[in-house]
This record gives structure tokens, C-alpha cells and sequence, in this order.
């Protein structure tokens, strides 16, 4: 797509060259279309991707947050708590692009486009934000989307299973992940508790973070009852330990990974008090669509998980109770975790109601036959293809003892199939039959 920015015409896909643009961007990724192509034929400009700072401003802190989950709220706990330490800040991810608490654009790709991301980064400059955190995907990796961007800071929140329908296999998507770390004089942060992950803790500058194992940020002890109440610690190279105090309105350990993930992160940013950081970050109240508390009685939570790793810390988080959830997987997406969403489902929840995702152009009955197929029996298992009538039927069947748990969706406000895009909210919809059962009664 071309970009006009400032009256320059840029392009870095090939098929532009055609249309007389001004300034042609190289990449790894359009070097094997470039190959066979005679620049000479063309008044276009041609630059390497490192020359783009020479047209864009990109003189600030740029923070890049990857992981299969916990990106985006670890992205925007980082966010939320620089803006509350009076830093001028832009937060671009799954949600859209923020800017000093401002949300400038809708949501889009994790990672836009090269020249969209330039185009953001230049617009926070001009700004005066200090501070870019930006989640950055997989597939941007791959394909070049963070093209010689310089990064003061990386971190990685976990690795499972997921986008094998693009990496194709386990070890490419790990590898991927991995690859953004590979350059030197940048703080990097990672989960020492994720053993994928862990195979980073020998690179230069790099800091950790864990429950269980021994890491430069650690918890020393924790409380999930009601939010989060944990006692942290900084190790200092030197030994020396800083210690503070968190409390968190966010639900599950999952949560508490990111927290101390968006603590390390500013830690090591702003070099501010331990304490001070807690302090500020008590005050973020979560991610719409991530963890969602959408109703206490009966307790309803709209989450965005869609892996089974994302299920399992889910399920995890309220073990002290049953748990009822709804679900299903997306079509024209990984087919290989659809079983092991399944599985891990079967291992936890008392009932289950697998449904329909965003179908896409796949037929919902055989995804829903492959979520199927993970389940060693399907005692307690309700299948119905319509989502909304699988949540009003699982609140309908939900006691006060019990959380439903929502899965999939997150904040999406629609639902797709093969040839359209139906308006549906995961959250209006519990609130709608919620309101129904209200007037009823």
C-alpha cells in the first residue's frame, strides 16, 4: 500500500513501483520480488529500511512487548503506568494507537505495516511523547514489519502453541519469537518461568521476571483471593534488593505475570522507586475483553484466550470454584490447538458449551467436531453452533457458586463468517440476557 507522507510517496510492496512512487523501502521481506526487478527502469527512489529515520521521526523510547499471551495487557499496563508517573506516552497494539491517554485510531493489526508504524512513531515524536510501546506480533517479525526500528527495551511475555497455520510448524514460531532479541545493547526482559523463554536468559542485557524460579524481578509471595496482592523484589547486579508492596484490582496469576512483566519493564525504563511503580500500576484496571469481570452475581468473565495455554491460566486462576465455559475456536486459523482447547476445557471446567468463534470460511460443525475430539468423554458438554444462544443457555444453567468463564472473542465486536461480519459483543450479550432475566423475574 502506498503511504503519502509529508507529500512523499512511499512504498515497500513491489506491485507500487508501477504506479511512479517516490521513494521505494527495502526489506527482507520484498528482497526475493526485488531480485528480479531493474531498478533502472524506474525514477523511484530506493532505500534501505534504516533510512527511513532520515524521513520519519523516530527519536524516542521504543518499547516492544511479543509473546503468544499477555501482550496486550502487559503493553498497556506499561502504558497506563508511565502516564500515571507524569511520562508523555503512545501505546500502539491489538486495541489501536493511544497517545497521552487518547485514543487516536481503532484497532487493527497487532503490528501494522511498516510504513504505518513509522508513520505512528513520527506522530508521538511530534507529540512529545517520550515513551513508544508497541506489541509486536510473529507474523511482523517474519515479515519485517519492525524493519530496522531501534528498541530500548524488549520483552517477551510467554511461548505456546499458536499461528501454525502461517509458521507452520512449533519450532518456526518459537524461533520467530526468539529472533527479536538477537541484537545486542538493548534491555531485554523475559518470563524465566517459560522454559522456551528461558533459553534467552544468557543473552547481553538481559533481565527476568518469575514466580518460581530465581529472577532479577521476583514474587515472594502472593494472594489471588481478590485481585492481586503480592510482595515483590528487585535484585540489583550488585545483590542489592529492593522490595515493595502490589495490589491489583486484575484477576489471576496470569495477570500477575503480566504485572511484574509492565513493573520490570518501567523499572528498568525510568529507574523510579520499586514502590512507586507498584503504586502506579495498582491503578490500571485491566484491558477490556481480558479478563473481564462483566457481572458479579452471577460472576461472568469475558476473556480473550484462544490457545490452550490461555484457557489453562484461565482456568487456573479460579480453581476455588467450579467453573462453567464457553467457547469454540477460529476458522481458517491453527487447527492443530482446537483439540488441546478441548482437552484442557475437559480437565477443568464442570461444563462446558463449545460454540462458534469467528468461523470465517470454514463450516462451524467441523471445527466445533475438532474441539470435540480432544475430550475423552462428553459428559456435561453442550454444543450449539449459535454463540449467543450458547451463553444465554450457560447463564441460564449458572449458580451462584459458579464462574462463566467467556472465551475467545475478548472485546471484538463482531463475529465472522464466510462472506460477512455480523455485529456481536461477547459482553453486550451477557448484559442483554442478564437485563432479560432481570425484567422477568
Amino acid at each position: 500500500m502506498i503511504k503519502v507522507f509529508k507529500g512523499v510517496s512511499f512504498s515497500d510492496d513491489t506491485r507500487d513501483l508501477e504506479k511512479g512512487i517516490d521513494i521505494f523501502v527495502e526489506t527482507l521481506h520484498n528482497k526475493p520480488f526485488l531480485d528480479s526487478i531493474d531498478k533502472g527502469n524506474y525514477k523511484t527512489k530506493f532505500i534501505e529500511s534504516k533510512h527511513l529515520k532520515d524521513y520519519f521521526k523516530t527519536d524516542m523510547k521504543i518499547v516492544g512487548i511479543t509473546g503468544t499471551n499477555g501482550k496486550t495487557t502487559t503493553a498497556s499496563a506499561i502504558y497506563s503506568t508511565l502516564l500515571d508517573l507524569g511520562y508523555k506516552c503512545a501505546l500502539l497494539g491489538t486495541r489501536g494507537f493511544f497517545m497521552n491517554d487518547k485514543k487516536i485510531r481503532p484497532k487493527g493489526l497487532t503490528t501494522p505495516s511498516l510504513l504505518d508504524l513509522y508513520e505512528d512513531i513520527d506522530l508521538a515524536c511530534e507529540e512529545g511523547c517520550k515513551y513508544f510501546v508497541m506489541e509486536v506480533s510473529s507474523h511482523a517479525i517474519v515479515q519485517d514489519r519492525i524493519s530496522s526500528l531501534e528498541f530500548a527495551l524488549k520483552a517477551i511475555t510467554n511461548i505456546t502453541s499458536d499461528h501454525l497455520d502461517f509458521h507452520k510448524t512449533l519450532e518456526n514460531y518459537i524461533e520467530a519469537k526468539l529472533s527479536f532479541f538477537k541484537d545486542d545493547e538493548v534491555l531485554k526482559v523475559i518470563n524465566l518461568d517459560d522454559a522456551k523463554v528461558a533459553r534467552l536468559r544468557f543473552y547481553k542485557d538481559t533481565y527476568s521476571y518469575a514466580l518460581e524460579s530465581k529472577a532479577t524481578f521476583k514474587v515472594n509471595a502472593y494472594s489471588l483471593t481478590n485481585g492481586i496482592d503480592a510482595q515483590v523484589s528487585f535484585t540489583l547486579p550488585d545483590k542489592t534488593q529492593e522490595d515493595a508492596f502490589l495490589e491489583s484490582s486484575l484477576y489471576g496469576v496470569h495477570n500477575l505475570y503480566n504485572a511484574l512483566c509492565a513493573l520490570s519493564c518501567v523499572k528498568l525504563l525510568t529507574k523510579k522507586p520499586l514502590q512507586a511503580l507498584c503504586d502506579a500500576l495498582s491503578g490500571f484496571g485491566g484491558v477490556s475483553g481480558r479478563a473481564e469481570v462483566v457481572s458479579t452475581k452471577p460472576l461472568v468473565i469475558v476473556d480473550f484466550a484462544h490457545t490452550q495455554d490461555g484457557m489453562l491460566k484461565m482456568f487456573e486462576s479460579f480453581k476455588g470454584r467450579p467453573i462453567h465455559v464457553v467457547f469454540g475456536a477460529g476458522g481458517d486459523r491453527d487447527k492443530t490447538k482446537r483439540p488441546l482447547m478441548g482437552k484442557v476445557a475437559k480437565a477443568y471446567a464442570t461444563k462446558i458449551y463449545v460454540t462458534s468463534d469467528n468461523p470465517r470460511s470454514e463450516d462451524p460443525e467441523l471445527i466445533i467436531k475438532d474441539i470435540l475430539s480432544g475430550m475423552d468423554d462428553l459428559s456435561n458438554v453442550y454444543v450449539n453452533k449459535d454463540r449467543e444462544a450458547a451463553i444465554k443457555q450457560a447463564i441460564a444453567e449458572l449458580d451462584e457458586k459458579c464462574v462463566l468463564l467467556i472465551l475467545g472473542k475478548g472485546d471484538e465486536e463482531g463475529q465472522i463468517f464466510k462472506n460477512e461480519t455480523l455485529p456481536f459483543s461477547d459482553k453486550e450479550c451477557v448484559k442483554k440476557i442478564l437485563t432479560n432475566i432481570s425484567t422477568t423475574n
